[in-house]
């Protein structure tokens, strides 16, 4: 039986600020990418988040971002290597706290908004951002975006010796040359449950289709959806229902 990680963004709400379905998400997926309190989050929502995780049997993972709330971690920053290699140790430094305050381990990183992108498209932020994560704990997975557009992600991770898990996306729309189409074009995003469903079956069996129609072969481990609409719930529950009865066995990354 196929195995596949369904994980979703996490903990982003900050002080007296609610974002995400988080409560009602976290019954679907498998892997939970956790804020650090840069971009979101802060340490009363990483550890509510963290037991939720636990209580639920997630994967847990750090969500680490440029330090950017007013931004939402969503602006590049003209950072060094070296800042960027201590923001990560920082940032997953602190979710590895919260994960031994409740007993549990952290299983990987993923880097948030900006600092993903900036790292698909630039060997020194991928390389600071696998540095970070081997000087802190060389067991955790890396998570770089699947397809020839996270080849720079993946050669850095694997060059310093870390373990790197493939991810797509099937809430959002694919330009033919593999990357995802951005949010301030119409259709990026993908909002009904039975398409994005769909959607995540092919990324499942190896492909996705583009926007005109392209099919693109993609090695994916794990899945990604959005947290942060009213639609989320629906959205995972969905994808969960369609690779189960595909014989897709869901589970959290490096337990497959």
């Amino acid at each position: 039986m196929k195995v596949i990680d369904l994980n979703c963004d996490m903990g982003e709400s900050f002080g007296a600020y609610k974002l995400g379905m988080d409560e009602e998400v976290m019954k679907h997926i498998s892997s939970a990418n956790i804020a650090c309190g840069f971009h979101a989050g802060d340490p009363l929502v990483m550890d509510k988040t963290i037991k939720m995780a636990v209580d639920n049997k997630v994967g847990i993972g750090a969500h680490p971002g440029y330090p950017d709330l007013l931004g939402f971690g969503l602006r590049n920053m003209a950072c060094t290597a070296e800042e960027i290699q201590h923001y990560l140790v920082y940032q997953v430094g602190a979710i590895k706290g919260f994960c031994h305050v409740h007993g549990t381990k952290l299983s990987h990183v993923k880097p948030h908004g900006a600092l993903y992108l900036d790292a698909v498209e630039n060997q020194i932020t991928a390389k600071a951002i696998a540095k970070g994560i081997m000087s802190l704990d060389p067991d955790l997975y890396f998570v770089a975006l699947a397809g020839k557009k996270g080849e720079t992600m993946r050669r850095m991770g694997e060059q310093l010796g870390l373990k790197v898990v493939y991810e797509a996306f099937p809430d959002r729309a694919y330009t033919p040359e593999g990357t995802l189409v951005s949010r301030k074009q119409p259709g990026a995003v993908i909002s009904d449950p039975d398409e994005v469903a769909k959607r995540a079956l092919d990324m499942a069996k190896g492909f996705v289709t583009a926007v005109d129609g392209t099919k693109i072969e993609l090695f994916v481990q794990t899945l990604c959806v959005h947290g942060d609409n009213i639609g989320a719930v629906n959205l995972v529950k969905n994808i969960r229902e369609m690779l189960e009865a595909n014989d897709i066995k869901v589970k959290p990354m490096g337990k497959g």
